[in-house]
């Protein structure tokens, strides 16, 4: 247990500052970073789909996964693929599964796992690369300092939910999909992301990015994303439930897999993209 914390730690203390220094960055390095998570996000996907009984066509969902982000890379800089681009894409996913699995390789099935598996993996990262380069951030500084306020949040959430639940926990949430989860955690969450959410935007958005949010605002979208979390966390702890696995992979050291670390993100980040452009965020002086 030990030797498994202390492998946890390391990994965190290593990679976490190399990440930010990723975002800060941004442009192309950000990009290959999003589309290398997803690729890897992906090819777990389809680890567990085939656990379950489906066959997915990596060959396909793995490059299709990786371009989500490559491609608004690609849009920022004056590239803008046609929507024609991914239906043909779509379309040639079928082709291949009826080709090289006929009826009996359940063609449907594998079609809709890959482009689903791609999806939920590439463009739900791509919303970080978005964030990054929120229409409302002045320089790297700003920007680096919007995209860490949902992954912050995610954390203090999850965070919340395992203390309270541990401490408090009483009641069961969902028993049939994540045993350990409770009522008391899930609001636990809750409340601790709305604090940790007025003191980031207090200390860090608004000295970092200029900006800032309402007090209305500000609890709003804390709720929104320790909510948006929870379900993505419920949502990947379904997938491995149904098809008998325990952890997605065992890429990262002490953490499991991309999906066991990112499955919060993947459904924060869109939600979080979606009301950050509200207007949720106002100019603040620095």
């Amino acid at each position: 247990m030990r030797s498994e914390l202390a492998r946890r730690v390391l990994f965190s203390v290593v990679a976490a500052p190399l990440a930010i220094a990723i975002v800060y960055r941004g442009d192309a390095l950000l990009a290959a970073l999003l589309a290398s998570i997803a690729a890897l996000g992906a090819w777990e996907l389809f680890r567990i789909a085939r656990a379950g009984g489906v066959d997915p066509l990596d060959v396909w969902g793995i490059p299709l996964a990786a371009l989500f982000p490559l491609a608004i890379h690609g849009a920022r800089h004056g590239f803008q693929p046609p929507l024609s681009a991914g239906i043909v894409a779509a379309l040639a996913v079928f082709a291949t599964s009826i080709w090289s699995r006929g009826v009996g390789g359940r063609p449907l099935a594998a079609t809709a796992i890959t482009i689903f598996g791609a999806m939920y993996t590439g463009a739900t990262l791509s919303f970080g690369y978005a964030l990054r380069y929120h229409r409302f951030t002045i320089d790297a500084k700003g920007g680096t300092a919007l995209i860490l306020l949902p992954v912050i949040l995610t954390w203090a959430s999850d965070i919340g939910a395992y203390a309270v639940g541990r401490l408090l926990g009483r009641h069961k949430l969902i028993p049939s999909v994540s045993p350990g989860k409770t009522v008391e955690g899930a609001v636990g969450a809750l409340v601790v992301s709305v604090v940790v959410c007025w003191l980031y935007v207090q200390f860090v958005l608004r000295p970092m990015a200029q900006l800032a949010m309402a007090p209305w605002a500000v609890v709003a979208f804390a709720l929104a994303v320790s909510v948006t979390a929870q379900i993505g966390d419920l949502a990947e702890s379904l997938i491995k439930r149904e098809a008998g696995v325990k952890d997605s992979s065992q890429l990262i050291p002490g953490h499991g897999g991309i999906l066991d670390r990112f499955d919060s993100l993947l459904f924060v980040l869109p939600v979080a993209y979606l009301l950050l452009m509200r207007r949720l965020l106002i100019p603040a002086p620095p």
